[in-house]
């Protein structure tokens, strides 16, 4: 079993941070909104798609131990508990 170098908190911030400066501005377009979009957060690769363990198997079949930041892109969250999903501004 490997661990992380990073804390919790420090993956959350560096996926958003990459989400954000680098992998926003290219997928948040109408074909891709509502899809998730996995991101390693130590190489920036990321992946699309509908499903995300598919999403993250594909990230970890380029590197095993890849520290993985999940987004639902166009959205404020990856999942609804109890609530319903915001739509942000694109």
């Amino acid at each position: 079993m490997s661990f992380s170098k990073f804390s919790d908190e420090e993956i959350t911030q560096r996926g958003k941070e990459l989400y954000d400066s680098q992998i926003r501005s290219q997928v948040e377009i109408p074909q891709n909104i509502g899809k998730i979009a996995s991101i390693n957060i130590e190489t920036g690769e990321y992946e699309i798609g509908d499903d995300l363990l598919i999403t993250s198997r594909r990230l970890r079949e380029k590197q095993a131990d890849a520290l993985i930041w999940t987004e639902r892109i166009g959205f404020n969250a990856v999942f609804a508990l109890s609530g319903t999903l915001v739509r942000r501004d694109v």
